[in-house]
């Protein structure tokens, strides 16, 4: 179970190193924006919806990478004071429950609209801007499976946990 969590947690590493370099993409746009804009008085709708874009890449594609390193908001009132063996036993609920269900109904529900907006190559979000929306829309699905991906990692570190056999993760 530790390797298949383990080959999982490679998995959110590869594509947590990628958005790193989206952030850091974003903020050289966002940079060349503001001078074009103030310095040279020209603005372009296709360069915002690049920000836009790589925004969006940063928050959906580096989800799984949060969770794996546990950066996501959490309420630790009662989880802090209880032993191991009942952590365990919350997070496995967490995780198949709340976030397995969760992310299952993102997926399905999702899925017509990403379908349809790849049919028909949908174009840009506003007049001259980057014409593949459908790749945003994309954006949805990745991100359910990147985090499921992630969750069963988790999934399996928590049964670990729960049997005794402990598993903190790689972090």
């Amino acid at each position: 179970m530790e390797q298949l969590a383990n080959a999982l947690d490679r998995v959110s590493r590869a594509v947590g190193a990628v958005t790193i370099w989206f952030a850091l993409a974003m903020v050289l746009l966002q940079f060349v924006i503001v001078l074009l804009r103030y310095v040279f008085g020209y603005s372009s709708i296709f360069l915002n919806e690049g920000v836009l874009y790589l925004h969006a890449s940063v928050f959906m594609l580096g989800a799984g990478y949060t969770l794996m390193v546990n950066g996501h908001v959490r309420v630790d009132i009662y989880y802090a004071k209880v032993s191991q063996r009942r952590q365990a036993m919350i997070d496995l609920f967490g995780h198949v429950v709340l976030l397995g269900g969760s992310l299952v109904m993102l997926l399905i529900y999702s899925w017509p609209t990403v379908a349809r907006s790849w049919a028909i190559l949908e174009g840009p979000i506003s007049v001259g801007g980057i014409p593949a929306s459908f790749l945003l829309k994309s954006l949805i699905p990745v991100f359910c499976v990147l985090v499921l991906l992630q969750g069963l990692s988790a999934l399996l570190r928590d049964c670990l946990r729960f049997s005794g056999r402990t598993s903190e993760g790689a972090k």
